[in-house]
Formats: structure tokens, C-alpha cells, sequence
């Protein structure tokens, strides 16, 4: 027994008061109903054999949704009408998401149609200018990517200031620079930070040249740590201790710090203020580069040209390695080691291994160039540090001549700097089932 069609969605489709094609939307929005009771009716009566009606008001709609299949191309849909039809359509919805299904099912538009002129519901939005283009969206893109790092401008120009400052000259003709790189905090060996600390009061060098990765800060790190172990503020007040003793024992001391690939890192967490970074700003406030790292506090010339704006690791590693310092006209730091192919005498860090090439050059001579060790406890969770070696570097130099004599220091479970021995103590013991190194 047929179902009698309803008189109001009868009027609606003969008499097809909307411009083009109506939809189940348009038809619903019509009548007052719902959409569904909209599509349940004229499911019926497609069930129920009334397919004229629907027909003639050129309503197209199934229950199932039109297929891909080439076999479903409709020839009397021109690519001109898919684009005018896409066009209305997704005005007439507004901010409602016009999806591929949606549209396939409402528009009477096969997608074998679209996909033979278009290939993608995707190039068939752009075509309708509903959708960017590839290249507006890959300027959009672009700015937006530049638009992110225009922060991070001013902690370069605020880094980039302290070049130059806080220089000490001595005068003398022969100079020793005390050089110590990669300690990590509170993950530095306390035999290694007392020996070094000891033998900077001892020798008050001309120059105590802090090579990079003074910081670790694994909270900023590439790798995974339990937010649970955070420990940023007692890092950070680590570093400024170690500093404040340095700067009271050597008062008259040129304290150089050059940028590491840590320090590169916490300003740009700092530059866009990370999660960690919030964590730490929660107790240090109004913290800016110099305050973190105890610049002006211990008057450090820090040494950090490199871009924070970097891309890329590639791009940040290659930014890292412009930081460096020629001293005294005659010796070159660097924390990565790309300066020993410039036949200069210098060191670099980073490696946690003592590496001595010699270099030769017309203006210095037969000299060296040092890979030195690390500071860092000789173990991590990150990688093998049981192969790393521990310990700093003092160079005599000539400042007429050029000449530069180095002496590394090694730090095991004893070292000698100057003929003076040092022990490692008990409370300096690591044990396995510490993070990091406790003093008793």
C-alpha cells in the first residue's frame, strides 16, 4: 500500500521554489521540519516506487551515498556547474563543515564526476575558491612560521649585547686561561667542580673561559624526562653558585662564557616561554637572559652570535658553531670542533673526550688544538657515558710571540694540577641508585 506523500513536501518539490537544485537542507529549512524527517519521508517514498516527484524537481538524493564508481559519471554535470554547485553550497552552510560525504550525498553530485574533472574533493575546493590555493597556502604558511620566531629577535639582540662586555685585561705578557666546559649542572662530578674551583684560587688565571653546556636542563632536552623529576630552579641556582664562587675567588678574572648547545636551547624555551620554562618562571620571576645566566650578577662576557630563530637541528647545530672567541689575538674557543680545521691553536667541548690534533699555521706555528673532557658525571641515561673522560685545560700563552703552551688536566678518582695531587673523597662517590651526584 503506497504511503501518501506529504502535500507540503509535494509543493515544495513541483513546485521547486529554490534557484538550481534543491537540498535535503533546503527543502528541510522549507518545510520547518528536520533534515531527517526530511530524508526518512522521501527514503520512503523511494522505497514505495514515488520516484517521479523526486525526479521532477531534480532533487538528488539516495540513502546510500553516491559512489566513486566511474560507471556513476554524470555527464550533465559540467565542470562550470560542479564549481557553481560546490560554490552555493557551501555559502548556504556557513560555518558548518562541508565534508566530502555531506556534499556527495546532498548535492546529487557523484563523486565519479568531481574526481574525473577535479581528482580530489580536496583541488575541487581550490577550483571553487573555497579552499587556498597551494601557493596561498604556502605563503600563509610561511608567514606563519616567521611570524613564530619574531619573538625570539629580542633575546637575540639582548644575548648579542653582552660580546665585549666585562672584558678584563691584565696586561702581562704571559697569560694562562683556566677552560672548562660541558659541566650540566648539578650532574657535574663534584671532585671535578672542587678541583677546578681550587685550582682557579690557586693559579688566578688572566682569563677562566667557561666553553658551553654550563647548563643541562634536561627539561628542555630532546629527551624524555618525568615531569616529576624536574628539578629547573635548583639547576639554575647550581650554576649561580658554582659562578658565585668563582667570581669571589678571582675577582679580577676576564670570565668568558660561550654559548653551548644548552644554553642555545633554555633562551629559546625562554623566547617562547615552554612549560618548563613557565615551572621555572613560578619561582624566579622577571627572569631575562642575563638573570638566568648570572651575567650581569657575575660579570660574564657571554658569547652567543648564534640565531635562535633556526629551523631546523641542522640549522640550529650550524647556528651553534658560529659561536666562538679568539683570545689574546693568538688562541681560538669553540664549542663544537669546527675550529681546528682553521690552523689556529685553541679547544673546543662538547665530545666529553680529550683530544689532542696538532695544527700548523705560517702565523702561530707547530701548535695544538684540544678536544677537552666534560664535567658531567661519566655516566647518562641518553647515551653510554661511561666512555666519556673528565677533566679541563690550562694554556700558557705568549701574547707577543703567539706561542701557546696547553697542559689538560684529566680527573679520575685523583688528578695533579701543578704538582699539586688531589683525591676523591667519599662524600664524591657516585652511587647507582642516585640521579646525580650528592654531596654528604
Amino acid at each position: 500500500m503506497k504511503a501518501q506523500p506529504i502535500n507540503d513536501l509535494d509543493i515544495a518539490l513541483i513546485y521547486n521554489d529554490f534557484d538550481g537544485y534543491p537540498t535535503l537542507s533546503d527543502v528541510a529549512r522549507h518545510l520547518g521540519l528536520q533534515e531527517k524527517t526530511v530524508r526518512n519521508r522521501i527514503g520512503r517514498m523511494r522505497g514505495l516506487g514515488e520516484v517521479e516527484l523526486i525526479d521532477r524537481a531534480g532533487l538528488r538524493y539516495s540513502e546510500e551515498p553516491l559512489s566513486e564508481r566511474p560507471e556513476l559519471f554524470m555527464e550533465h554535470w559540467t565542470p562550470t556547474e560542479c564549481i557553481e554547485r560546490l560554490r552555493r553550497f557551501w555559502i548556504a552552510n556557513g560555518d558548518e563543515e562541508v565534508s566530502r560525504a555531506r556534499f556527495r550525498r546532498e548535492s546529487g553530485i557523484s563523486e565519479a564526476t568531481w574526481n574525473r574533472y577535479f581528482g580530489t574533493f580536496e583541488e575541487f575546493k581550490r577550483q571553487a575558491g573555497v579552499k587556498l590555493s597551494r601557493g596561498a597556502r604556502a605563503m600563509e604558511l610561511n608567514i606563519a612560521r616567521h611570524a613564530s620566531r619574531d619573538p625570539m629577535e629580542a633575546f637575540n639582540e639582548e644575548k648579542r649585547a653582552f660580546k665585549g662586555r666585562y672584558q678584563r685585561d691584565s696586561g702581562r705578557r704571559f697569560r694562562t686561561v683556566l677552560v672548562a666546559s660541558d659541566l650540566h649542572d648539578h650532574d657535574c662530578d663534584p671532585f671535578y667542580r672542587r678541583v677546578f674551583l681550587d685550582t682557579a684560587k690557586r693559579v688566578q688565571p688572566d682569563c677562566i673561559f667557561l666553553n658551553g653546556d654550563i647548563f643541562d636542563l634536561p627539561e628542555f632536552g630532546r629527551y624524555t624526562q618525568d615531569p616529576r623529576t624536574w628539578d629547573v630552579v635548583g639547576r639554575v641556582k647550581w650554576v649561580h653558585d658554582f659562578l658565585r664562587e668563582l667570581r669571589e675567588s678571582n675577582p679580577d678574572a676576564h670570565i668568558v662564557f660561550l654559548e653551548g648547545n644548552h644554553e642555545f636551547r633554555l633562551i629559546r624555551h625562554l623566547s617562547e616561554a615552554t612549560p618548563a620554562l613557565r615551572s621555572l618562571l613560578g619561582d624566579l620571576h622577571g627572569f631575562t637572559v642575563s638573570k638566568l645566566l648570572g651575567l650581569d650578577e657575575f660579570e660574564l662576557e657571554y658569547v652567543g652570535v648564534a640565531d635562535l630563530r633556526a629551523w631546523s637541528n641542522t640549522d640550529a647545530n650550524r647556528e651553534i658553531a658560529k659561536n666562538n672567541y679568539f683570545l689574546w689575538d693568538a688562541l681560538l674557543g669553540d664549542h663544537f670542533p669546527n675550529g681546528k680545521n682553521e690552523g689556529v691553536p685553541g679547544w673546543n667541548g662538547h665530545h666529553h673526550k680529550f683530544v689532542m690534533t696538532p695544527v700548523y699555521s705560517r702565523q702561530y706555528g707547530s701548535s695544538m688544538w684540544v678536544q677537552i673532557g666534560g664535567g658531567h658525571v661519566r655516566r647518562a641515561e641518553y647515551c653510554n657515558g661511561r666512555i666519556w673522560q673528565n677533566g679541563f685545560l690550562m694554556v700558557h700563552c705568549d701574547t707577543q710571540t703567539k706561542q701557546s703552551v696547553f697542559e689538560p688536566i684529566e680527573i679520575r678518582d685523583m688528578c695533579v694540577v701543578g704538582g699539586e695531587f688531589y683525591y676523591r673523597q667519599e662524600s664524591e662517590i657516585w652511587h647507582a641508585n642516585q640521579m646525580h651526584y650528592k654531596a654528604a
